[in-house]
């Protein structure tokens, strides 16, 4: 999955560090990124010295983000300043499939933190301006002491089997249109296995038992961690579609499931598994 990088080691905890000129900045424009692309088309992004041109502030400005085997990442700078030879400013989907995996993880990883800085720039209480605290990753308002951490959404991935069959969906009204399974947010005072079975019946209109956990995942694409489990389908199989969230829900036999593995989500991994009849959590 996109954030199994090892033998790289990522590092996330805040530290009020200054960069230099090696450390790497990642640039965000919307939802565009700035980067460069090497031999083998691998990614790249660039570093302080490069952009030092373009910005009187970008070292006062930076904002630490975390360090990918020791190296540093920060965030920072106007990007309508930045016009610089060999890069480009592509779309974050493209860290689905971008090579190398660990830069790639880096970069869908910083996006997620940019949006949550930009969209915490005022206070939500009193509506004052906040401030990045010196000590960890928090904003904070010093009008009426507002504090705000980086967002995570809680989501599950629901696998719904059936002996040798599982329910494969596709997503409506979405760019994404390949093969997903059930999904959706937890809600406040609900136990992550009641989402589970409260979102396969509002999707698909099916009861579920024996649900098993599998393994979670961070997914920076949409601030999600998300958690992913199995459960096999208890009674009546015919589906009753959701339309305003599915476009469709089907019934796959093991041997006929279209889904090739790409070693990017939780869903695919999960997909494979089951096609591939590898053991399930008990």
């Amino acid at each position: 999955m996109i954030h199994e990088i090892a033998p790289h080691r990522y590092r996330n905890e805040y530290r009020s560090q200054s960069p230099d000129k090696n450390s790497t900045l990642l640039c965000y424009r919307k939802k565009e990124v700035l980067i460069g692309r090497g031999r083998g088309n691998e990614i790249h992004f660039p570093t302080f010295g490069e952009l030092e041109s373009a910005s009187d502030s970008l070292y006062d400005n930076a904002v630490y983000l975390f360090t990918v085997d020791g190296h540093p990442y920060y965030l920072g700078g106007d990007p309508e300043t930045f016009r610089l030879p060999g890069y480009a400013w592509e779309n974050t989907e493209v860290f689905r499939t971008a090579s190398p995996s660990h830069l790639a993880f880096a970069g869908i990883t910083g996006a997620q933190l940019n949006r949550w800085y930009a969209s915490r720039r005022f206070c939500g209480r009193c509506g004052r301006p906040m401030r990045p605290d010196a000590k960890e990753r928090m904003m904070r308002c010093d009008g009426c002491g507002q504090q705000e951490y980086p967002k995570i959404m809680p989501a599950v991935i629901v696998a719904v089997t059936h002996k040798d069959r599982i329910l494969l969906t596709q997503y409506a009204d979405r760019d994404y249109k390949k093969y997903a399974l059930i999904a959706g947010f937890a809600e406040i005072g609900e136990p992550i296995e009641d989402t589970v079975r409260r979102e396969v019946m509002e999707e698909v209109g099916l009861r579920v038992k024996d649900i098993r956990y599998y393994k979670s995942q961070p997914w920076s694409f949409t601030d999600t961690l998300l958690f992913g489990f199995y459960a096999q389908l208890d009674g009546e199989e015919t589906v009753t579609l959701d339309r305003e969230e599915l476009a469709l829900a089907k019934w796959f036999d093991r041997k006929d499931i279209p889904v090739e593995a790409n070693h990017v989500s939780l869903t695919n991994e999960m997909i494979v598994r089951f096609k591939e009849g590898g053991r399930l959590p008990e």
